[in-house]
């Protein structure tokens, strides 16, 4: 009797009790704050690296002219347009070898 008095007493939330309306919240614990702070202090940081970039704009134009990138992808896509134009040779008598199935072996 006295355990049913005692869980009675709780008021449990209707249907679903971690969704809707009427639900039951979580409780907050001091490592879900420290979590929240670390989380923000990291959002922060990388705030700080968006407001003051490592380059200026004329910088950021300027280094890949600079370091030759552009010509270097050029002459890459050179090489692999030239490697994939040329083909193997092959004979016909390679291509049509999978035909020859019913041949029989001379003794």
């Amino acid at each position: 009797m006295r355990l049913t008095l005692a869980l009675l007493k709780k008021k449990m939330p209707n249907g679903y009790i971690w969704a809707g309306k009427h639900r039951l919240a979580h409780h907050v614990y001091p490592h879900n704050i420290q979590r929240m702070v670390t989380r923000l202090q990291i959002e922060e940081k990388n705030m700080l690296y968006l407001r003051h970039p490592y380059l200026t704009p004329e910088q950021d134009r300027g280094h890949a002219i600079a370091l030759d990138k552009h010509e270097d992808w050029i002459r890459r896509m050179n090489l692999y347009r030239a490697a994939v134009r040329v083909r193997p040779s092959v004979r016909l008598e390679e291509k049509f070898d999978k035909l020859r199935t019913t041949d029989s072996w001379e003794v």
